[in-house]
């Protein structure tokens, strides 16, 4: 398999129109196409399988032009997911007691039953309760195992449609979310709940990191209907719940007006990102900073962090924004550092890292393109797949309704020399998916060595850290059997997993359950956070499962 060329106007690029036969961005062949990227194995034509969480389209549908997905109103969403005697409904958890036949393992068709009207159906013969304590749970613990450090139910009144949750955030000792009109703090080593804010307002967009000092700022809703605006801002100490300043931003033009928001905290400034526009405020203080910048091309998504990634979109005369760059900038000006022109026609899909520049890349859903940039914005390499491999990182914004922020991937990490994607799931027979990790040369785009998750299970990079690549472990159990999930590490050579944290076999019907979770670790704990939260009548929604913690 030969390395693809560079992007045009850079060495190893042919111009522009003489593009040759190379084998596509993840090898599968195609035709001769100018210029970079190419074309996709079979496995990016669509999605994988949704009953492990990967498939289903997410509730914000389709990306509109220039990145950011046009508005529309509260959606419902019903994962299609049921692990043994676990029922998932609308990506809440409830425990199902009665029949254990066969039909407890069969996916929950999207559309059956009253999802619409956001009631689930309720097998004959079944009860529901509320999820077991961690008491109960650590009482099986084995040796080596770590504990359930606590089990979060939902305990916002949502409507019948469910809604979008934000986070987690850690600050200190908080971890923080934010679901519908309340921002929430708790305990992370106990789960005790410090404070909540209610907002009067529904939360429609926030950033995916906080600030290094502990504050976030959250978008919220003008108004209670459903074609309200997305357009002001409240800043929160998290590690206090203290509320500090508001700010409201204009929404201007057609695109900007059906464009959904996407934020990003560096430093102490926020950027509010949309189709044709952008907006910074500074956090310490809410002062106004910047609402564009020169020329027509226009920041409409943003990357948290200590390095300012921003997506741009170029208006043109055929008003569809299919001229893009990455971008480096200043946050609290607005001024460019460097840019990378994109191919055109493609968009920028995410950024899997910022240090150094990883960035996905689609032209719809027929390309997929990840690319590797030098720390001063000039291109590197491409990744190049092996033959009949497919790869399936999990992002934000597929699994939620609002927010469709370019920063908020599972399944990938990267450091200056290596690359770690993560396979798509497959399985033989009566057997559930497993994939396996694959490592990448950052300087060719070329694997290095591949690393296959247990069997049944599904391993997904979180980051890199102290020269290990961090990994979640899924829990798995079906077909009677079980297995527990937890944290493990790789040396930048491969080789034997290394366990970090092993969470209990005894909790995997509850883990198993998160299986489209937001995955975080940090400080010794993994903290899984269900992305939306949609239930039946109010009780089985106060039922449900919202976060679960794990910690030695």
């Amino acid at each position: 398999m030969s390395q693809l060329p560079g992007p045009p106007g850079q060495p190893g690029q042919p111009p522009q129109g003489e593009g040759r036969a190379d084998p596509g961005v993840f090898g599968a062949p195609f035709e001769p196409q100018p210029g970079v990227y190419g074309q996709p194995p079979t496995a990016f034509h669509g999605q994988p399988d949704s009953a492990y969480g990967y498939g289903h389209p997410g509730p914000g549908g389709p990306a509109g032009p220039g990145g950011g997905r046009k508005k529309r109103g509260r959606t419902s969403v019903v994962v299609a997911a049921v692990l043994a005697a676990v029922l998932v409904v609308g990506a809440g958890v409830w425990y199902a007691t009665g029949d254990g036949g066969d039909d407890a393992r069969r996916p929950v068709a999207e559309g059956s039953g009253s999802a619409a009207s956001g009631q689930p159906d309720t097998p004959p013969g079944r009860t529901y309760t509320p999820a077991p304590k961690p008491a109960d749970l650590n009482a099986a613990r084995k040796d080596g195992e770590s504990k359930v450090l606590w089990v979060q139910e939902n305990t916002v009144d949502l409507p019948g449609r469910g809604g979008s949750q934000f986070g987690p955030w850690f600050a200190g000792d908080i971890v923080a979310k934010a679901l519908h009109r309340t921002v929430s703090g708790y305990s992370a080593a106990d789960g005790t709940q410090k404070w909540s804010v209610d907002l009067r307002a529904r939360v429609c967009a926030a950033p995916t990191l906080p600030s290094t000092d502990g504050k976030i700022v959250v978008a919220l809703e003008s108004g209670s209907a459903d074609s309200a605006q997305c357009d002001r801002l409240l800043m929160i100490d998290l590690r206090t719940g203290a509320e500090g300043w508001n700010a409201t931003f204009k929404r201007v033009g057609v695109w900007d007006g059906l464009s959904d928001i996407t934020m990003a905290i560096n430093g102490d400034v926020v950027t509010v990102g949309r189709t044709s526009r952008a907006d910074a405020y500074r956090i310490s203080d809410g002062k106004h900073l910047w609402d564009g910048v020169p020329g027509n091309c226009q920041p409409y998504g943003f990357a948290s962090g200590a390095v300012p990634l921003a997506a741009t979109s170029c208006q043109t005369a055929a008003d569809d924004h299919a001229i893009q760059h990455v971008r480096r900038i200043d946050p609290a000006t607005g001024k460019e550092v460097w840019s990378y022109p994109v191919k055109k026609g493609f968009k920028v899909d995410q950024f899997y890292s910022t240090d150094p520049p990883v960035i996905s890349l689609r032209q719809g859903q027929e390309k997929w393109a990840i690319v590797i940039l030098n720390a001063d914005g000039t291109y590197r390499s491409q990744l190049v797949a092996n033959d009949g491999e497919n790869y399936a990182p999990r992002c934000g914004k597929d699994l939620r309704a609002q927010n469709p922020n370019l920063d908020n991937c599972l399944g990938v990490a990267a450091d200056t020399s290596t690359v770690y994607l993560a396979t798509q799931p497959v399985s033989a027979g009566k057997t559930l998916p497993t994939n396996a990790v694959v490592a990448f040369d950052a300087a060719t785009g070329r694997s290095r060595w591949r690393t296959d998750a247990p069997a049944e299970q599904n391993l997904m990079p979180l980051r890199v850290e102290g020269g290990r690549v961090l990994m979640y472990l899924d829990a798995m159990r079906g077909y009677g059997r079980s297995k527990g999930g937890g944290i493990y590490a790789l040396p930048p050579t491969g080789g034997a997993l290394q366990p970090v944290l092993r969470h209990p076999e005894s909790a995997t019907g509850l883990e198993a359950s998160f299986s489209t979770a937001h995955i975080a670790y940090s400080g010794g704990r993994a903290v899984l956070t269900q992305p939306y939260i949609s239930g039946g009548d109010d009780k089985q929604e106060k039922a449900i499962v919202a976060m679960l913690a794990f910690g030695d």
